[in-house]
């Protein structure tokens, strides 16, 4: 009797043992590349105790105000002068907890194959949003195209420009339209993520694009209250490891480029 009684317990013990579940983490993620980080990482993290739940959002929006909300506890889609920004614009004290990759912004284009190419009063769409608005026009800026008031401004509009040789027409839209809108302009400034879940290859098909010296970091995004959890430290750990870092380099080739 004793012995069932022992080998009873164990498996009670064993049982109730492996009944712990693990420390969920719930991100927001745009779909690529953020989202195909994440699920890399997955496993990874799974093997620390951590349930690691991607929720894809295709907006630059919703994420921030999710966690905010604390609907998630973190989001992967961003660079700091957007967060920035969205802080001072909807009153939100969301912080970065760690830097990950750079998506090198670019300039496409299905009528012209070189910015030489564009004619006077030429279509250029361009991110509605602050930042990345501002981030397309200090881009054309760098080729010559504009010249803003003042060249460092990266919340730029088109309202700030000083000097627009060849007439240039600005539309701005939601980033996440710009590739679907392609074919309806003569240039349109699209973020790395939205071009390539449109199946465009930064490196080969943007007629000039960020170097790898942009300062444009993609961040993980948290709340003050979260940011140093158990969790999301491991979580921080694994997207700046040196197998993501391979990851990156491997999947992307030079579209996303590691910033550890």
């Amino acid at each position: 009797m004793n012995l069932k009684k022992t080998l009873a317990a164990l498996v009670a013990a064993t049982t109730m043992s492996g009944a712990v579940a693990a420390e969920e983490l719930s991100v927001a993620a745009t779909p690529v590349p953020h989202a195909e980080i994440l699920e890399h990482v997955k496993p990874m993290l799974a093997e620390q105790g951590v349930e690691l739940d991607v929720k894809v959002f295709t907006d630059y929006i919703q994420p921030n105000i999710q966690v905010s909300q604390k609907n998630m506890d973190a989001n992967f889609f961003q660079h700091q002068p957007y967060l920035d920004s969205f802080n001072e614009g909807r009153g939100t004290s969301l912080v970065s907890v760690v830097g990950v990759h750079v998506e090198p912004f670019g300039a496409y284009s299905t009528r012209i194959s070189s910015l030489g190419e564009l004619q006077d009063g030429a279509v250029v769409a361009i991110p509605n949003d602050p930042t990345n608005g501002g981030r397309a026009l200090l881009l054309l800026q760098k080729h010559g195209l504009i010249t803003l008031e003042d060249s460092s401004k990266i919340t730029a509009t088109p309202q700030d420009i000083a000097n627009n040789p060849k007439n240039l027409e600005f539309k701005e839209l939601e980033a996440a339209t710009l590739p679907r809108i392609l074919n309806q302009v003569d240039l349109a400034l699209i973020n790395t993520n939205y071009a390539l879940e449109a199946g465009l290859n930064p490196t080969e098909d943007a007629l000039v694009i960020e170097g790898s010296d942009s300062p444009y970091v993609n961040i993980l995004v948290a709340r003050p209250d979260n940011k140093d959890s158990e969790a999301m430290q491991k979580l921080e750990d694994v997207l700046t490891s040196e197998a993501v870092r391979e990851f990156i380099l491997n999947q992307y080739e030079g579209a996303v480029v590691p910033a550890f």
